[in-house]
């Protein structure tokens, strides 16, 4: 600090140190000599120079004594200085959270982030090569995804939430074809009121950001009715609810948490098979859009996309940006008839995804299918690696820092992103000193880059499993000047 500073206690000492308070064209000035002006330009600069005033007048008001001119001026500087990084930055994941929701979901692989960078100028991304018209969006990505999920159709919108949304929207407008087997269909197009749509009580859920299922079931247009009970619905509860009104059999993956015990679903063959006999759609959300099984990786028997699409549903629904590991989108895969409706509906331009998101997920999905997903897909890199990797990682740490009181300690890794509930990976993480582990973990996300990990027991932890390659030093250089006794402020 600058010295000492008498407490402020009357209004009138409050006063006289406001007229400390140093006048605008003094910041303004200093951000010109430091050259910020020239490089943001004027209204940047007097937009961050009022800010500044009007915080340090209101505190300086309030009672807090007005720090010398130099200190004010350092302040504005460094102010200025962190608004040129902008709000949105790069951050190293040290949680052990794989799919971390607040750090940015599935980081993306370096094939990815390359022709994401090439899509970002022109590019046919409408437009037929060889016959010079008009050409679609949405062919880019749908071979590739056919190959992988057996789909006869697909198609990419911007998240998982809006491909349920657009596919109830699209479906509950129309039945299907007649099929055969259906001749005994309860539903006719010609029955009026709106559509329903039947889906379990114990599928009623609601995901990260208040998204609920009933909530999306009423954007489109379609009545909600809850069959069964909240731990057990049989085919029959299905079966009894059917109605004139009926369109869509609705089946929702529980990806974000799990229910044990005295528990009983019908399986989404049972709802494809009624589905066939009564006429009506069968949507599938199935969420983390794993394309491959998990169960070899100790992370349990969560569905592949492939096996639901197998299992005979219309219309199955998925996130591109997380066991998939691509960028954030959402994608419809299933009977052409069914993607055909959903691609001529008008909702869908709405919900479109852009050239640079098509071309992250085209990329994600060569890796899939060349088999170097476990090598490639930095998502499925962090969930293979063993915990003797992760361990001799932080223990190079532990030697590289050579500072008392830092541990290497077992632990378990999330794979997060609203996947696999309840389902944790064996791991290792480097445990930092006992001490303010709040203050530590503050000085950690301050750095450049910022370091985020995890607090358990008094202590922070930085787990390797999700750490990028490259990264290691800044987690180093992060964690010697955050450490009680090595950083600048102390």
């Amino acid at each position: 600090m600058s010295g000492y500073h008498p407490p402020v206690t009357t209004p009138e000492d409050a006063s006289q140190e406001a007229r400390k308070i140093p006048r605008a064209d003094r910041l303004l000035a200093a951000a010109e000599r430091a050259g910020w002006t020239a490089r943001l330009g004027h209204a940047p600069i007097m937009e961050a120079v009022r800010s500044s005033l009007d915080e340090l007048r209101t505190a300086v008001l309030a009672g807090t004594p007005c720090p010398p001119p130099e200190e004010v001026e350092a302040r504005f500087l460094d102010r200025v200085a962190q608004g040129v990084r902008g709000t949105l930055r790069r951050v190293v994941n040290a949680t052990g959270v794989v799919i971390h929701t607040n750090l940015g979901r599935a980081p993306l692989s370096r094939a990815a982030v390359a022709a994401m960078q090439e899509a970002a100028g022109y590019s046919n991304l409408e437009f037929d090569l060889p016959s010079g018209d008009r050409g679609d969006r949405y062919g880019h990505a749908s071979a590739s995804l056919c190959r992988l999920t057996g789909a006869e159709a697909a198609v990419v919108v911007n998240n998982c939430a809006s491909a349920v949304l657009l596919a109830l929207s699209a479906l509950s407008e129309r039945l299907p074809a007649r099929r055969e087997g259906a001749a005994g269909a309860v539903a006719t197009a010609g029955a009026s009121g709106r559509p329903e749509v039947l889906v379990s009580r114990g599928q009623l859920v609601e995901i990260g950001g208040g998204f609920r299922v009933p909530d999306v079931l009423r954007r489109s247009g379609a009545d909600l009715v809850e069959v069964g009970t909240t731990n057990r619905t049989y085919l029959s509860d299905f079966e009894g609810a059917l109605s004139p009104r009926s369109r869509i059999l609705l089946s929702v993956h529980r990806s974000n948490f799990r229910q044990e015990g005295f528990v009983h679903d019908a399986t989404l063959a049972e709802l494809c098979d009624l589905g066939r006999r009564a006429g009506v759609w069968v949507v599938d959300d199935v969420g983390s859009g794993a394309l491959f099984p998990t169960a070899p990786f100790g992370l349990g028997e969560e569905p592949t996309v492939a096996e639901r699409v197998a299992a005979g549903a219309d219309v199955v629904c998925f996130s591109g940006d997380k066991l998939l590991g691509g960028p954030q989108c959402g994608v419809l895969a299933g009977r052409r008839e069914a993607i055909d409706l959903c691609r001529r509906h008008p909702l869908l331009r709405a919900l479109r995804v852009d050239k640079v998101t098509l071309a992250g997920l085209i990329a994600t999905l060569a890796h899939h299918e060349k088999g170097e997903a476990l090598r490639e897909v930095p998502v499925w890199r962090a969930i293979a690696w063993s915990p003797e990797e992760v361990r001799a990682r932080a223990e190079g740490w532990r030697e590289a820092l050579a500072v008392p009181g830092v541990e290497v300690v077992e632990v378990r890794s999330a794979v997060g992103g609203g996947t696999l509930p309840g389902v944790t990976l064996p791991s290792f993480a480097l445990a930092l000193p006992p001490g303010d582990a709040d203050a530590i973990a503050a000085r950690l996300r301050s750095s450049d880059p910022p370091v985020v990990g995890r607090i358990e027991g008094g202590r922070v932890l930085l787990d390797p499993r999700t750490v990028l390659p490259g990264e290691d030093e800044a987690v180093l250089a992060a964690v010697r000047s955050s450490l009680p006794g090595r950083h600048g402020s102390s």
